[in-house]
């Protein structure tokens, strides 16, 4: 690893963990700015739901890829790839460090990797048939097919993202090999260093902060933002803990303390499933939140 190239740090780590506080104390004390790599958090009409940076912590430290664009677009991980990167330049310039930092693996890995040469272009007619199984028997019909189809990529994919699901399913089709099996291709050599740094706590303190911080949220106006934006059910951005069970709350599936209990429940099993896709990267160093000093003295070694 060379010294004298920029290097890019990524914090990364289940919801609720405290990747917020860590990566300000850290921008503050290396001079970095954040790029927020949770592609919820790009969506100006998503905010108590997505626990983004307060407006005290955005003008203290910029913060890149928060609150800029409007749920009414749509915005993909190949758009985030090309936008990161050229912002990541540009803070460079500046003769500032980089903080990259969010729970959403698949963008983390887009931005530091590139996009695998082995994955197929999307199939029209697959797609298609797909997108009719999906409106015909719902969800769990796409839960049962991938499951099938690959067991091991079925085991750490976001089972309640329907994009993902399709998508997943429709690479195994094409191909005839499982999804998971084919994201063995060549990585795109980036022009810095990039410095995994990961955060965890034991599995009761995250549940309770998670706990918590579901009721904050509902305190702050969760139901009322969720209201909001129900014209926009249907894009992916709000097909996703939080907002989806609040959702059916309004369609009168759940009542409210019912919908509430699921939230809780959904995000707990949704930091379990990322905390599999983070273990996987044999590149992070892991440590607890409120490990500052040795975030700092580790950091510190590739400056």
């Amino acid at each position: 690893m060379s010294k004298k190239q920029n290097t890019v740090f990524v914090i990364s780590g289940p919801t609720a963990v405290g990747k917020t506080d860590l990566c300000v104390y850290v921008a503050k004390q290396i001079n970095a700015e954040i790029i927020s790599a949770d592609s919820r958090q790009f969506y100006k009409e998503l905010s108590i739901g997505t626990a983004k940076p307060t407006k005290e912590e955005q003008k203290n430290i910029p913060h890149h890829f928060v609150d800029f664009i409007s749920i009414e677009k749509e915005y993909n991980a190949n758009d985030f790839e090309k936008d990161a990167l050229k912002k990541i330049d540009e803070i460079f310039a500046s003769g500032k460090n980089v903080i990259v930092t969010g729970g959403s693996g698949l963008y983390i890995d887009i931005l530091c990797n590139g996009f695998d040469e082995n994955i197929p272009d999307a199939n029209p007619e697959i797609r298609k048939e797909l997108n009719e199984l999906f409106a015909k028997k719902g969800l769990s019909a796409l839960q049962e097919k991938y499951q099938k189809l690959d067991p091991k990529g079925y085991s750490i994919i976001d089972s309640n993202n329907p994009k993902r699901l399709l998508r997943a399913i429709e690479i195994s089709l094409i191909t005839g090999k499982p999804a998971s099996e084919l994201k063995k291709g060549i990585r795109q050599k980036r022009p810095y260093n990039i410095i995994k740094i990961g955060l965890s706590r034991e599995r009761d303190e995250l549940y309770n902060r998670i706990n918590l911080r579901v009721d904050k949220m509902m305190e702050q106006g969760l139901l009322e933002e969720a209201k909001n934006v129900l014209p926009y059910r249907n894009h992916n951005a709000l097909k996703t803990v939080g907002y989806r069970e609040l959702f059916a709350y309004f369609d009168g599936d759940f009542t409210l303390e019912e919908a509430v209990e699921k939230i809780k429940t959904n995000t707990r099993r949704y930091a379990k499933r990322q905390m599999t896709w983070f273990n996987k990267d044999k590149e992070i160093q892991w440590f607890h939140p409120k490990d500052e000093a040795q975030i700092i003295s580790f950091v510190s070694q590739f400056l």
